[in-house]
C-alpha cells in the first residue's frame, strides 16, 4: 500500500469510528424547528378515528392491547415507509427527545425522506403497472417509478397523479405517466394500447372494483355486474393510440366487442358502471375527450370508491395487511370496517393530500397498539385490538439486514458506492427469496429455502463476518467500551429494542466466557439476531 493510500485509509477510519463513538451513545437533541407535532385540523379526525375503535372494541367486549413504546412504532414506521429498519444512530436521536414527542417526530422525519417517496412509488407502481418489464422500446418502467417517487416526493395530491395516468399524451420517457397507457401494448398483435386491459387495471388499481370478472360474461353469482358494464368502461380507451410520437388521441375511434351469445360485433359507446350522474357532471363543466372525462370522474370527490381504495392501500402498507381484504375488491355500499368512511371522506376532503391520510393512521391509538397482550387472540387481531403480526417482504428483509450491518443511516445522502452495493445485495437477494409481485398481500408461510437463504445466504454472511470498515458487528465489538454496552448495541442495531435482562445476562455471560474473541461472539449474535423470527415479522 502506498503512503497516500495509508493515509487515505487512516483519514476514512478515523472519520467512520468518530461516528461509531456518536452512534453508541446519545446523539444531540434535535432543534426544536426538526420536531413534530399534530395539527389542528388532523387532531379531530385522529380523536375521531380512535372514538370509532374504542366503540367497536366495546360492541365486541374485547379489551384492547396497550399502546406500544415508541421504538417500536418507529420500526413499524420504517418498515411501512422506507422498507428498513431503523439505524442504531436513528435510535439514538430519538431516545434523545422526550418519550411523548418521538414517534410524531420520527413519522415526519420519515416521510421527508427520499427513501419514502421511493419505496412507496416502487409499491404503487406494482399495482399500477404491474412487475414485469412490458414491451420492448414503448415501455420504461424504471422511468415510470422515477417518476412517480418524484410526485410522491414533493406531496402532488394523489387526484393529480391518477388524472395523469389516465389521461397523458406523449413520449413514454419524456410523459412517464404514459407507461400506464404503453404497458399493454404487447398485449394484442398490431402493438397498440389495450382497451380492455386497461379498464381491467383501472378499476381494480384506482376504485377498488374487480370489473373484469365480468370481462368474458356476466356475473351468475348474485352479482351486480354484467359483461356490458365492463367493455362499455373500456370504450373510454378505444381512442388511445401509440406513435412514433408517443401517446395520443384519435378523435372518433370506435369501441366494438361481440358479447358472449352474440351473432356480431356492437358498437359499443362509453359508460360507466356507477355514478353516472357523477360523469354528467363531468362532461357539463369540464368536456374534453374520452379519456380525460374517465380520469376526472375516477378522481371526482365525490366518487367514494377511489379515496376508499387508498386508505385500504396505505393502511396496508402500515399494518401489513388492508382493512378490507382482498385490498382491490372493496364494495360499493359496504357493510365497512371502522375507520375507512371516515379516513375517505377526510382524504377527499382535504385534496387528496397523502402525507396527511399516513399521519392520520400512523398517529391514531389503532396503529400504535401492542402487537401482544395477556388476553392475546385470533379475534383481536382480525378486529385490529392489537397490531397484527406479519411477515415482511423480501424487499424489507434484505433492507434491514443491510442497515442492521451499519451504524449510520443508510439513505439518499449515503456514498454513492454504498448505495450501489446496497442496491446490488437487495436486487440478488430478493431475486432467491422469492417476489411476491402484485399479490403483496396474501398471508403465505415462509418457505424452508428462504430460511436457508437468511441462515446460509451470502447477504447475511457477508454483513455479519468480521469486517472493521463495513460491519456493525465488528464494529461494536471493536469500539464498546465493555460487554454490556456490546449486547445493547446489537438489539438495538437488529430489532430496535434493547435486550431484556434474560437475554443480557445470557449473552453478556457468552462474553465473559467464551474462547472466542469479542469480535467472533458479536458476529455469531449478530448472525442469531438477524435469523430470529422477531427480525423477519413485523409486529
Amino acid at each position: 500500500m502506498t503512503g497516500k493510500s495509508m493515509i487515505a485509509m487512516a483519514l476514512f477510519l478515523t472519520v467512520s469510528l468518530s461516528g461509531l463513538v456518536l452512534s453508541l451513545s446519545h446523539s444531540e437533541i434535535p432543534s426544536a424547528a426538526a420536531q413534530s407535532s399534530i395539527s389542528h385540523s388532523e387532531r379531530p379526525v385522529i380523536d375521531q378515528l380512535n372514538q370509532q375503535f374504542r366503540q367497536h372494541y366495546s360492541e365486541r367486549e374485547l379489551e384492547p392491547a396497550r399502546l406500544a413504546n415508541s421504538l417500536t412504532v418507529a420500526r413499524r414506521l420504517s418498515l411501512g415507509l422506507m422498507g428498513t429498519i431503523p439505524s442504531l444512530e436513528d435510535v439514538r436521536t430519538l431516545e434523545s427527545l422526550p418519550e411523548e414527542e418521538r414517534i410524531a417526530w420520527w413519522l415526519e422525519q420519515v416521510l421527508q425522506d427520499r427513501r419514502s417517496a421511493d419505496y412507496l412509488a416502487e409499491r404503487f407502481a406494482r399495482s399500477f403497472v404491474g412487475t414485469e418489464d412490458g414491451p420492448f422500446l414503448v415501455y420504461r418502467r424504471r422511468r415510470f417509478v422515477t417518476w412517480l417517487s418524484d410526485q410522491l416526493h414533493a406531496n402532488q395530491p394523489y387526484d393529480q397523479i391518477v388524472c395523469s395516468l389516465i389521461s397523458d399524451t406523449g413520449l413514454w420517457t419524456d410523459s412517464p405517466a404514459v407507461n400506464f397507457i404503453t404497458v399493454t401494448n404487447d398485449v394484442n398483435d398490431d402493438d397498440q394500447p389495450d382497451a380492455e386491459r386497461l379498464a381491467a387495471r383501472t378499476t381494480r388499481a384506482f376504485l377498488g372494483v374487480r370489473l373484469d370478472c365480468v370481462q368474458c360474461h356476466d356475473d351468475n353469482l348474485d352479482g351486480k355486474w354484467v359483461q356490458q358494464d365492463f367493455h362499455q368502461l373500456a370504450a373510454f380507451f378505444c381512442e388511445a393510440e401509440s406513435s412514433l410520437l408517443g401517446i395520443r388521441d384519435k378523435e372518433n375511434a370506435e369501441y366494438r366487442y361481440k358479447y358472449l351469445h352474440a351473432t356480431d360485433e356492437q358498437l359499443v359507446e362509453p359508460a360507466v358502471p356507477f355514478g353516472a350522474d357523477l360523469l354528467d357532471q363531468v362532461r357539463q363543466s369540464q368536456p374534453g375527450n374520452r379519456r380525460q372525462l374517465l380520469a376526472k370522474w375516477v378522481t371526482h370527490q365525490d366518487n367514494q370508491p377511489f379515496a376508499r381504495l387508498m386508505v385500504n392501500r396505505i393502511w396496508a402498507l402500515l399494518f401489513g395487511r388492508p382493512l378490507v381484504e382482498p385490498i382491490d375488491s372493496v364494495p360499493l355500499n359496504g357493510p365497512f370496517p371502522p375507520g375507512l368512511e371516515l379516513l375517505a371522506a377526510d382524504f377527499a376532503q382535504h385534496g387528496y393530500d397523502v402525507r396527511r391520510l399516513i399521519r392520520v393512521i400512523a398517529l391514531s391509538d389503532v396503529f400504535q397498539r401492542d402487537s401482544q397482550a395477556d388476553n392475546a387472540s385470533e379475534l383481536m387481531e382480525e378486529q385490529w385490538a392489537l397490531f397484527p403480526l406479519s411477515r415482511l417482504r423480501p424487499e424489507q428483509v434484505s433492507g434491514s439486514v443491510v442497515q442492521a450491518s451499519s451504524l449510520k443511516t443508510i439513505d439518499a445522502e449515503s456514498h454513492i458506492l454504498v448505495k450501489l452495493i446496497r442496491a446490488g445485495e437487495k436486487n440478488e437477494f430478493i431475486k432467491r427469496y422469492g417476489d411476491a409481485g402484485e399479490d403483496e398481500y396474501t398471508n403465505r408461510p415462509g418457505t424452508i429455502p428462504q430460511r436457508l437463504l437468511m441462515m446460509n445466504g451470502k447477504l447475511v454472511q457477508e454483513r455479519t463476518k468480521d469486517d472493521l470498515l463495513f460491519n456493525a458487528s465488528t464494529r461494536i465489538a471493536r469500539l464498546s467500551k465493555n460487554n454490556q454496552t456490546c449486547v445493547e448495541a446489537a438489539f438495538l442495531t437488529t430489532l430496535t429494542r434493547r435486550p431484556s435482562a434474560d437475554e443480557l445476562a445470557y449473552f453478556m455471560n457468552r462474553l465473559e466466557t467464551s474462547d472466542q474473541s469479542r469480535s467472533q461472539v458479536l458476529e455469531d449474535l449478530f448472525w442469531v439476531l438477524l435469523n430470529s423470527t422477531e427480525f423477519s415479522w413485523n409486529h
